[in-house]
């Protein structure tokens, strides 16, 4: 079934590092590595010759009965990519991102409860946050038009504010620092509010598709791990579209200190970038706390997939993790490295602050976001009606540039953005070539 009814999709037939062909025979720049899922390019061989080599060998077992070498070895190197917080913890592999978050929101359940508080079950979120699609993903998720439909099939629990400097509910006269401690004081509050009965809070280091690579102004997520640790609540970093390199740092939580252990999350879920979409793989990385509180009490996780740790999937995220270490790619998205292709993409994104419909170019790394106004002053956005970020993508598109739009930043109706995140081993060359192509799209679209 195509995932809409509204418009004609073509068909892709072949990639090649940042370029895919369709059927016939047109090529498009991936400028947003699909929905910023691939990070090291299309058609390495060095992953489809993993993955052979493992169907070759064994193509498929069940968790309930056998671990794999593979599985063990990959996630013990997982671990060590995301760092010290991780020692002496383990991995749950999934198929995707939404069977990761539904992973994480039930391991946090089954710890408070092997931990001795099974009041705690609620888990808070934030407004303009996007976490999946199942119904527990949908329900800690703040993304208005992916939720409405099923809100009546949803249990909900809190969902508090989120900074965005651009738009922000408080005083940013101070470089947003302090409204930083503003917007975490609304996780105590919330937290408080319920009693007792949070369990965890989740959150994106960085916001993805939903209100569009917005950073995090200073001394915030280091307020909120504050909170969770005071509270006894644990911190699940959502990392499906954010980690593996794509921020410049092996996941993106370690911008803010990850290493001292100041914002550590207790959990930590990767999918998209884990496989670079060669496969459909997930994970969750669980702290040592929260796995001794399970192997110390009942013994056994309460949850599973049928294909969990699915062998071929797991060859190909392990090959993929090789790859970008092998080929440094986490230092190529590092934008605050001087000589780094994300730095080049940082500089080039800017220069569309010129055009009179771009009112924002923000992100980190290797993802980013354009957002449109109709006036920069007032920062007004677009009707929704008119779809405007749409129209960019659209005529994008019969430009061979491929761009991720989305609406509703401002109130989760209105505004319009794109996302960027294309894969690392994109040129400048191709740079220059998709922010001139971009530019002459957004050009187009305000003119019509």
């Amino acid at each position: 079934m195509r995932r809409s009814f509204l418009r004609d999709f073509p068909s892709a037939v072949r990639g090649e590092g940042v370029w895919i062909w369709d059927a016939t025979g047109k090529k498009y720049l991936d400028f947003s590595g699909s929905a910023a899922v691939n990070f090291i390019g299309h058609s390495v061989k060095e992953i489809s010759n993993a993955m052979a080599r493992q169907a070759s060998e064994l193509e498929f077992v069940h968790t309930s009965q056998f671990t794999t070498p593979g599985a063990e070895e990959y996630a013990a190197q997982l671990l060590e990519f995301a760092g010290p917080n991780f020692k002496d913890g383990s991995v749950y592999f999934t198929s995707g991102g939404s069977e990761s978050i539904e992973t994480a929101l039930k391991l946090a359940r089954q710890y408070q409860v092997e931990s001795g508080h099974p009041d705690k079950f609620q888990i808070v979120s934030r407004t303009q946050s996007y976490h999946g699609s199942t119904l527990g993903a949908l329900a800690v998720s703040g993304n208005r038009r992916r939720r409405e439909m099923y809100l009546p099939m949803v249990r909900e629990s809190a969902h508090i504010g989120m900074p965005y400097c651009y738009r922000c509910n408080y005083d940013c006269t101070d470089g947003c620092r302090n409204c930083g401690l503003e917007y975490a004081a609304e996780l105590e509050q919330a937290i408080v509010a319920a009693n007792g009965a949070v369990a965890a809070f989740i959150a994106e280091p960085m916001s993805g598709a939903t209100l569009g690579a917005v950073v995090p102004p200073p001394g915030y997520l280091q307020a909120l791990a504050t909170i969770c640790r005071k509270h006894e609540v644990l911190f699940i970093a959502d990392e499906v579209m954010t980690g593996m390199g794509r921020t410049g740092r092996n996941f993106a939580i370690e911008h803010w200190d990850l290493v001292s252990g100041t914002v550590a999350p207790d959990i930590l879920v990767a999918a998209k970038g884990l496989s670079s979409g060669y496969a459909p793989l997930g994970a969750v990385l669980a702290s040592k706390k929260v796995v001794d509180a399970i192997a110390n009490g009942s013994g056994a996780f309460l949850h599973g997939f049928t294909y969990n740790a699915h062998p071929v999937s797991v060859a190909a995220g392990h090959a993929v993790l090789e790859f970008l270490q092998d080929h440094k790619l986490v230092q190529a998205a590092d934008s605050s490295k001087r000589e780094s292709i994300a730095a080049k993409l940082k500089s080039s994104l800017n220069s569309l602050l010129e055009l009179d419909r771009v009112g924002d170019v923000r992100g980190l790394g290797l993802l980013w976001a354009v957002e449109f106004v109709v006036d920069k002053k007032s920062k007004k956005p677009f009707d929704p009606q008119q779809n405007f970020a749409g129209r960019v993508g659209q005529l994008a598109a019969q430009r061979g540039l491929l761009v991720y739009p989305m609406q509703g930043c401002v109130d989760g109706i209105s505004g319009d953005h794109l996302l960027l995140a294309p894969p690392a081993v994109i040129t400048a060359e191709e740079i220059d070539w998709a922010v001139a192509e971009l530019r002459d799209a957004i050009a187009e679209a305000s003119s019509s």
